[in-house]
């Protein structure tokens, strides 16, 4: 019997005015996507839409998720909107799963015009959490300032969307579903693939798997811990590290990925990844890793539970690249990192002379820079760092980088740290958030902040704090022009760097989830002698703290007594 096409029904709304994306992409509290009537709609519209017609018309594009609460409702909304939109397939991933390095790398591969992760990163997960949409384009990497401008512009005066409301699919089902619908002369085609192979197809031609095998099973074999973190992680780290480079299954942990994430928040940092941080204090591991909720961010462990701090993690890969065959072969450009990440990376590419790249934070700074061949490997503070080999930043992929470094130094985390440091010295580094301020007491007070560092006087100010005493240098709100294109982004950071190289950053962010803002304290401190490397960061760094609440005043214009979270 002949099933009539599927109708394509458009639907009257009204636009909401704080659909803006961020760094991220559009978060907010789940509960706003799932219960204001056409939120969801309305914003996926506004995605479809900011892509010039004729580039949609029967285009292919990625679907994936880190399996959070809604995503699956939500995916086959996209899925019925997009069919109504004139997209000609979707690949998407298995149970609506894929890891945003996966859909990045799948993007490349099947050169789609671009692919939606329903992510919110490290946010809570469950009714109660938080929900993110991300847009990203088909160089695999985050959507431009200048797409994010056009989505939020269409958003704002959208008065209908189209949908197919009647269409059905089966996420759990492998292979290619296809639907005919109304006035459309091709069949919307919906492919649900297997979320780990394209990803491990490429891990495979990066690095070494005999050699990490031999590390994960040979007579010296170096047992890890891994911690998914319940988040789509999971399949990742069974399929590759255990069953595909040989890890014990009892290695990985948290594998199987939650709509809540167990009730923690999947953030693979010292405050919420305890279970691996225990773990590895008893000294049974050599290595130990936990990944976020979507797979870009990482945090590496050694023996004893000795913490590697991110932004010596990615400059100490940057100083042993050539133990991966990627590199051997394509040869290393240059780096860059986020302004606010600490200059480990900087003393990496002067002794290597490459360049060095200094950027916004976001993602999507670094795809221009490796889009014109400038840049091979970049690395943010908040334990993301990736390579030219997609457009994201890459948490198994770096674990493999460390497992690399391992293998081929035949040394254990904490040797080849403190033998890095030993070579270039050690940038003590640390980061204070104060989350979930009021919005207009963050804005006025790095306002008035802003006023006070970029005021002539301060540029001759010395801060003396017990022996310390602090000469500014320079100080300065960071602007970057993107050396590829020539575009400027403004208001990135306020700075105060002194004349022994130390620095605080200041940065205020909004991604979190709607429920308010952010202020993010950076503080850094250079130590050349070898003698001095074993100090306590808190110890070495309190100086420059007192100086950054002094001048911020954020304890008495916040009510808070100290911050959220410090890494």
């Amino acid at each position: 019997m002949e099933t009539s096409p599927i109708p394509v029904v458009t639907v009257q709304t009204a636009p909401f005015d704080d659909q803006r994306p961020g760094t991220n992409g559009l978060r907010r509290k789940t509960a706003v996507f799932e219960g204001k009537k056409n939120y969801l709609q309305n914003y996926v519209q506004s995605v479809l839409s900011s892509i010039d017609l004729r580039d949609r018309q029967g285009c292919t594009m990625v679907v994936g998720s880190d399996g959070r609460y809604f995503s699956r409702a939500a995916t086959e909304v996209i899925v019925q909107m997009a069919a109504a939109n004139g997209i000609g397939r979707l690949v998407i991933g298995h149970n609506g799963l894929l890891s945003t390095p996966a859909v990045s790398c799948i993007i490349r591969k099947i050169k789609a015009i671009g692919g939606i992760i329903l992510t919110a990163s490290h946010n809570p997960g469950g009714p109660a959490g938080d929900f993110g949409i991300k847009f990203n384009v088909a160089n695999g990497g985050p959507s431009s300032d200048t797409v994010m401008e056009r989505i939020y512009q269409v958003s704002r005066t959208l008065e209908e969307y189209t949908i197919c409301p009647d269409l059905r699919i089966d996420l759990s089902r492998l292979g290619r579903q296809e639907f005919d619908l109304e006035n459309k002369f091709k069949p919307f085609r919906v492919e649900i693939v297997d979320s780990v192979e394209v990803y491990l197809q490429l891990l495979r031609s990066i690095f070494d798997f005999n050699a990490i095998k031999s590390l994960l099973t040979g007579p010296d074999q170096l047992k890890i811990h891994i911690d998914a973190m319940n988040g789509v992680m999971g399949p990742y780290v069974r399929r590759i590290l255990c069953d595909e480079l040989g890890a014990p299954a009892n290695s990985a942990v948290n594998c199987v990925p939650m709509e809540d994430f167990g009730g923690r928040p999947p953030e693979p940092g010292l405050t919420y990844a305890t279970s691996l941080v225990d773990a590895m204090k008893g000294g049974d591991f050599g290595c130990g890793a936990a990944f976020d909720a979507d797979g870009d961010r990482y945090m590496i462990l050694g023996e004893n539970g000795f913490f590697v701090n991110p932004a010596d993690s990615v400059a100490i890969m940057a100083a042993n690249l050539s133990t991966v065959p990627y590199f051997r072969q394509l040869g290393v450009k240059g780096f860059a990192r986020s302004m606010a990440t600490s200059t480990a990376l900087d003393r990496v590419a002067k002794a290597m002379k490459l360049a060095l790249y200094e950027t916004p934070t976001g993602w999507r700074y670094f795809g221009n820079l490796m889009d014109s061949g400038r840049c091979s490997l970049c690395g943010e503070e908040s334990f993301g760092t990736g390579s030219d080999h997609i457009r994201e930043k890459d948490g198994l992929w770096s674990v493999l980088v460390w497992l690399s470094i391992i293998a081929a130094r035949k040394q254990g985390v904490e040797q080849i740290v403190r033998e890095h440091w030993v070579k270039f010295g050690r940038n003590y580094f640390c980061r204070f958030d104060y989350e979930g301020l009021e919005p207009r007491a963050a804005f006025y007070l790095m306002r008035d902040l802003e006023s006070v560092i970029t005021d002539k006087a301060f540029t001759s100010q010395k801060f003396a704090v017990g022996d310390h005493v602090y000469s500014v240098e320079r100080a300065d709100n960071f602007e970057y022009i993107d050396p590829v294109d020539g575009t400027v982004a403004r208001n990135q950071g306020l700075r105060v760097v002194f004349t022994d190289a130390s620095r605080l950053v200041f940065r205020m962010s909004g991604s979190g989830g709607g429920t308010g803002a952010t202020i993010r304290i950076y503080a850094e401190s250079f130590e050349r002698d070898p003698e001095r490397h074993n100090r306590e960061t808190q110890v070495v760094l309190g100086p420059l703290i007192a100086i950054a609440l002094k001048i911020s005043n954020v304890h008495e214009r916040t009510g808070r007594r100290g911050p959220n979270v410090i890494t």
